[in-house]
């Protein structure tokens, strides 16, 4: 099937363009451009080939989810002309992102059962199983790079090194938490449990937004609630949505991005089933079908005449 895993587009009135990890970001004066291709990544490396509709699954989940808190706190998003297009807000990317977890799970399990017990300036109780609940949802921050590993960092040390200025970070903390127990009840919902997600943030005209995407596959995990005590209880692995199946598949074929590693060749059958698993959570959490938009012209063609035409009509009102 078509993916598109890279970008080129020259719009007019572009000023910049930035190709991160996933997401390919066009600039102009006020407003960005966000299109998210079928790149996947895992332990901070792209991984050399495309997921069918993944980049269209990410695009419409965050779209609705934006939708779906902007009663909570301003966002970035404007419109979406195309399935794997968001317009918005051009804002000033704050270089943190905010993780909050509810569970014990990936690599704060990595890092537990290793003998950590603070996790970004958060005491972590003694005693704890893996994909056990927190008495009650914790925020672990990172850094953001642009390339290579984000680093894990505490509210303390990012206002003391100016990353954020304090009541920024108090804004954003707030924020933090309630999309996060918005998400949990729109899950809860539809038989799933919201376990951790991260949100990034922005200003614009001296305001906090949510910017870039919010409770996918790529940035969140779920549980289903189905069977998570009994599991819990014999201690045997949750069924999850999420993209640390991709993380487990690599971490079996011996990669984790660690000097000396190769990765594992990705065959187009493993990327259906990829694709399937995206598509499912889309379903899952959405309540609704996934429709796969149109590829039987070129997805680039697709996009470019899709995003002009909005820039038309906006010209025109």
């Amino acid at each position: 099937m078509a993916t598109l895993t890279q970008t080129n587009f020259h719009f007019n009135g572009q000023t910049d363009v930035y190709h991160g990890k996933v997401r390919d970001v066009y600039f102009f004066d006020d407003l960005v451009v966000m299109i998210a291709t079928d790149r996947i990544s895992a332990f901070d490396v792209v991984l050399p080939k495309g997921i069918p509709f993944k980049g269209q699954v990410l695009n419409q989940i965050a779209a609705k989810f934006l939708d779906a808190t902007a009663d909570i706190c301003p966002n970035w998003k404007l419109a979406t002309p195309d399935p794997m297009v968001t317009i918005g807000r051009r804002c000033e990317g704050v270089r943190v992102e905010m993780i909050i977890r509810s569970i014990l799970t990936g690599s704060a399990w990595r890092e537990y059962k290793n003998g950590c017990r603070e996790l970004c300036g958060v005491r972590l109780p003694d005693g704890m199983k893996e994909n056990e609940r927190f008495p009650e949802p914790i925020i672990t921050p990172t850094t953001k790079a642009d390339e290579g590993h984000d680093m894990n960092i505490s509210r303390e040390e990012i206002i003391a090194q100016g990353l954020v200025a304090a009541d920024d970070y108090a804004v954003m903390e707030d924020y933090t938490r309630r999309l996060f127990a918005r998400g949990q009840e729109i899950a809860a919902q539809k038989g799933l449990i919201l376990v951790d997600t991260k949100y990034e943030f922005g200003k614009c005209d001296g305001k906090v937004y949510l910017i870039d995407e919010i409770h996918t596959p790529d940035s969140s995990r779920y549980f289903y609630a189905d069977g998570y005590e009994e599991k819990l209880a014999k201690g045997e692995p949750q069924r999850q949505l999420s993209k640390e199946f991709v993380r487990g598949w690599l971490i079996e074929h011996g990669f984790m991005n660690e000097p000396g590693q190769q990765l594992p060749e990705i065959t187009d059958e493993y990327a259906e089933s990829v694709s399937q698993r995206y598509i499912e959570l889309y379903e899952r959490i959405t309540g609704e079908h996934f429709n796969k938009a149109s590829n039987d012209d070129d997805i680039e063609q697709r996009i470019k005449r899709n995003v002009e035409e909005w820039f038309k009509n906006e010209a025109g009102k």
